[in-house]
């Protein structure tokens, strides 16, 4: 597998970040990478390696999960600004119902948690947009897929291949615009509207869904 792990100008080699923490988010596109290495005030870089897979744990958010997985696990390690009692009790919730233990495996895929995507997340989450308007939301603005490496042995093999600078006046912009087309789009879309008949964080509550539920797929 080709991982391409970005790095912004002025963090810790990845080496040395790996022997406190062992997470490196990496994506197999270049591009993404690029944009996501920059930032409004310093160029970054592309690291280019070879994963190799054998004797990996992966745990593949995006095949035979639904999208509320990928939101407990994103509930148990970012911080969410829920300031409604609905909102505290769903994330409450769903981290219990829809918690998988991620710690048994060396990779993660799934989407990558922008500020984009973390927004749709907590309009789901307070009720103000329904499941399948969640999931509609999350294929906006292609923001992409990531990789995450959260073990000392998948650490171990990366084989390092080159890198290559990611420079500002070539990438930024493309990285914002991606998240401002994924916002409008967002803003914009007739789907966004009140739809009777749709899947609300409050019935999954009263209901007590579990991922099993045909409704949930």
């Amino acid at each position: 597998m080709s991982a391409l792990c970005p790095r912004k100008r002025r963090e810790a080699p990845a080496s040395k970040r790996m022997r406190r923490r062992w997470v490196i988010h990496c994506t197999e596109m270049e591009e993404m990478a690029k944009e996501w290495a920059v930032s409004d005030e310093h160029d970054g870089y592309a690291n280019r390696y070879e994963l190799e897979m054998e004797g990996l744990q992966v745990l593949d958010l995006d095949k035979g999960y639904t999208v509320l997985t990928w939101l407990a696990v994103l509930l148990q390690n970012r911080t969410f600004n829920i300031d409604t009692p609905l909102g505290r009790e769903a994330a409450a919730y769903l981290k219990k119902a829809f918690w998988i233990d991620a710690q048994v495996y060396d990779i993660i895929c799934g989407y990558r948690a922008d500020d984009s995507y973390f927004s749709f997340a907590q309009d789901f989450i307070s009720g103000a947009i329904s499941y399948q308007q969640l999931k509609y939301a999350m294929q906006l603005g292609k923001l992409g897929r990531q990789v995450v490496l959260v073990s000392r042995k998948a650490f171990s093999q990366l084989n390092y291949l080159d890198t290559n600078r990611a420079l500002r006046l070539d990438w930024l912009e493309k990285k914002k615009e991606r998240d401002r087309k994924a916002r409008a789009d967002y803003l914009q879309s007739d789907r966004m509207r009140y739809r009777r008949g749709d899947l609300y964080v409050v019935q999954i509550l009263d209901e007590e869904m579990t991922p099993e539920d045909p409704r949930l797929l």
